[in-house]
């Protein structure tokens, strides 16, 4: 087989393995983080390239990246904001903003050509806002995380706290009051879309603007994206695998120069 490099991200809910030869994607694989990170990624690596016949040592380049980049004994870490920015210009080489929305934080970054850095903005402070938030949202509302994509068109109920603590117990008394669950998913959706405005606009920039990670395979999410910011929004089916799609573009570059 021709070189070919592996990019891990181990992020706090879920770790993305990609396997590619420079052009394409050869392979994939997301798998839940669980409580040892680290064990999670070399095991999802080995996954990952037992169909191939091949080993670790077989590979011309491993990047890390994401909240445990640092957990596996092997391959060289890169941060997340570095990483997601390459594998969003690979997915959409027209956008010059990323939005990506991880388990426990959300960034906004400005790219230029190739995926270079030229700004970002991050959110590790608090959960709401996040993939974490919205799971434990679906949990009070007997919801499955796919169920935020299929929502039926209800006017939101608006969710005024903004810690995440704060608004677990808005939701619970909203429900104890009968509130339609729907209205409640939507308005919980429509919280997340609100502070990721507020961090894109703090940003700047325009044109399309590319979202990643889990969240992004939320058509309700995008949309709510769309009107707030007027703006195009582009996803994709791989737009949970950008971090380690740029993890495994940059193991490339490397070797190439």
């Amino acid at each position: 087989m021709e070189q070919v490099t592996v990019g891990i991200d181990i992020g706090s809910a879920s770790v993305k393995a990609v396997l590619f030869d420079g052009v394409q994607v050869l392979a994939h694989r997301v798998t839940p983080a669980g409580w040892n990170p680290g064990e999670v990624g070399a095991a999802t690596l080995d996954e990952l390239l037992f169909g191939f016949g091949m080993a670790p040592g077989d590979l011309a380049g491993l990047v890390t990246t994401g909240y445990g980049r640092n957990c596996l004994e092997f391959g060289e870490p890169v941060t997340e904001i570095t990483c997601h920015a390459v594998g969003a210009s690979i997915l959409y080489p027209s956008a010059r903003t990323v939005l990506d929305i991880g388990g426990q934080d959300s960034k906004a970054i400005s790219v230029g050509s190739g995926g270079v850095v030229l700004d970002f903005l991050m959110n590790d402070k608090c959960a709401a806002g996040t993939g974490r938030f919205l799971q434990n949202m679906a949990v009070l509302l007997g919801y499955k995380m796919k169920d935020f994509s299929g929502i039926s068109d209800v006017e939101p109920c608006p969710i005024s706290s903004m810690c995440a603590v704060f608004a677990e117990s808005e939701v619970i008394g909203l429900l104890a009051r009968g509130v339609n669950k729907s209205a409640l998913a939507q308005g919980l959706i429509d919280s997340i879309a609100s502070r990721a405005e507020s961090m894109l606009r703090k940003l700047g920039g325009f044109g399309p603007i590319a979202f990643t990670g889990g969240l992004s395979q939320s058509t309700t999410l995008t949309s709510f994206l769309e009107r707030k910011m007027s703006r195009e929004v582009f996803t994709s089916d791989m737009g949970q695998l950008a971090g380690a799609l740029g993890a495994a573009a940059i193991a490339m570059r490397r070797i190439h120069g």
